[in-house]
């Protein structure tokens, strides 16, 4: 099989400074992230001065003790409310970040996003069972409501790469086709649900449109495995993503197993996906955003792009978290509407570029 002419190969030494040189840039979103997640904790109903609140947070790492010079009743509000709400937006927008990422270079289509094969209306739909049929949301210590949603997403993916590969052999275009029919079926059942319920469908449409108002320790502790496994596999194939985007028949030429590969990818981008959807509910642009805000600040290299976009995504999150229990204190407004009108810009602000580099 030919390779043509126009595509080079990257020579070694390039390769070498393009994986060595953005740690320094890493190092310091990381830092940044870290002040955004200091600075979101300290604001609420009852305002935390930064210094205090850094005093509290070094005052639980091991081996450093400060006289407790602040009231107890702080220390709950930091370490029972706000410490959990902001771990959990920082590892959902992380998740949300790398499978947007994942699935745009899958796919070849930057206006992908993590939702873009069936897992939200699949998750919608595991949720409004919960919510609308009368299974109470815990037994025990276990809630229901998250394992309902995650398994509603992981099955409407299932279902639509079940039909992909039996018709084309898991065709990307098919696969697209699939999860919309999938989607568009799983949202029709949701909705025929929610129409024939006598209950308060609040609750359910506050879940819909994404929160952390009920964020424990323990969500982010059952979410941190899928984040950390998956993050470990998507940079292990970051190398092969950069070699996809040229095109599939160049990617085997120089040996990656295609098919395997998209396999592998959209099962952990899915499960990424679906695990953080069961405890944030459907939270729209992070996978978007994220992702193509690294693109413009820092380049396509998968190697990057995929760290780059976790700590971009997770700290978007929380900010836009922050905004929505603040803005309109002391109620509080889904996180979602605050992703949207920030996000919903940056879209059209794609689709022009996108439309003025074809013409």
């Amino acid at each position: 099989m030919r390779l043509k002419k126009n595509r080079e190969i990257p020579k070694p030494d390039q390769s070498i400074r393009i994986l060595a040189f953005p740690w320094r840039r890493l190092v310091i979103a990381l830092m940044i992230s870290i002040v955004c997640c200091l600075f979101a904790v300290s604001i609420g109903s009852v305002s935390i001065d930064p210094i205090t609140t850094l005093t509290i947070t070094l005052s639980r790492l091991p081996f450093i003790d400060f006289p407790q010079t602040w009231p107890k009743s702080l220390d709950t509000i930091l370490w029972n409310i706000r410490f959990p709400r902001v771990a959990l937006a920082l590892l959902v927008g992380a998740s949300l970040s790398i499978a947007g990422a994942t699935y745009q270079a899958l796919f070849r289509n930057p206006l992908a996003d993590p939702y873009f094969i069936g897992v939200a209306s699949g998750a919608a739909l595991g949720a409004t069972i919960v919510f609308l049929s009368g299974i109470p949301f815990t037994i025990g210590n276990v809630s229901l409501l998250p394992m309902a949603a995650f398994i509603g997403g992981i099955g409407a993916v299932a279902m639509a790469y079940l039909i992909a590969s039996k018709s084309t052999g898991t065709g990307l275009p098919t696969l697209i086709l699939a999860g919309v029919a999938i989607g568009s079926f799983a949202t029709a059942v949701t909705s025929i649900l929610m129409i024939r319920s006598e209950p308060d469908l609040r609750p359910l449409l506050s879940w819909i449109m994404g929160g952390f108002i009920r964020a424990k320790w323990s969500d982010s502790i059952f979410l941190l495995p899928y984040f950390t496994l998956g993050v470990i596999l998507i940079l292990v194939y970051s190398r092969i993503l950069n070699s996809l985007q040229l095109d599939e028949e160049y990617a085997t030429s120089i040996g990656v197993n295609v098919e395997k590969t998209k396999k592998i990818l959209i099962l952990v981008s899915t499960l990424i996906t679906a695990a953080a959807v069961s405890f944030s509910g459907l939270i729209g642009f992070v996978g978007l955003v994220a992702p193509h805000a690294v693109r413009l600040l820092w380049g396509t290299d998968y190697r990057t792009l995929i760290p780059m976009s976790a700590v971009v995504g997770g700290s978007f999150l929380v900010i836009s978290d922050l905004i929505a229990r603040t803005v309109v204190s002391p109620g509080e407004l889904p996180v979602g509407i605050i992703t949207a009108i920030f996000g919903a810009p940056f879209f059209i602000y794609l689709l022009i570029k996108k439309r003025s580099e074809i013409s």
